[in-house]
């Protein structure tokens, strides 16, 4: 996590691929309590949806991945600007912007950034990066 004032807002990417988008839209419902308090970020597709949904959330839309969004997603960890990426791959359908995918995995793995593909890691990285926000 980049260093910045305990009293700032997480600061988290959202991103999903079509055939992901529901169980992401899903999941950001479910932990809606703890995202009002975050700084959002997502993909557009998937972050009009999220919006649609839940109004009221702090998130800015980007680009739609595969017209720039990712690279936006991209810069930002790049930048330090990040807390944690969320990113719903669908693993069993062709991926006609792979290489915007790997990039994106790539720089959270280079720049240590928590990373969570499925709800159940989400779960667990949400949890973790809450206890370490509150824990200065």
């Amino acid at each position: 996590m980049a260093d910045r004032s305990q009293n700032a807002p997480l600061r988290l990417a959202l991103v999903a691929h079509d055939a992901k988008k529901d169980a992401l839209v899903s999941w950001v419902q479910a932990h809606a309590k703890d995202l009002t308090k975050a700084e959002l970020f997502a993909t557009g597709t998937t972050g009009g949806r999220i919006l649609d949904l839940l109004p009221d959330l702090n998130l800015t839309r980007l680009k739609s991945g595969p017209l720039g969004g990712d690279q936006q997603l991209g810069a930002m960890i790049c930048e330090g600007r990040l807390d944690g990426l969320f990113f719903f791959i669908d693993p069993m359908s062709p991926m006609p912007h792979d290489v915007d995918v790997k990039a994106l995995s790539r720089l959270a793995i280079v720049y240590d950034l928590p990373f969570a593909n499925s709800p159940s890691t989400a779960d667990f990285v949400l949890r973790g990066l809450i206890a370490d926000h509150t824990a200065g």
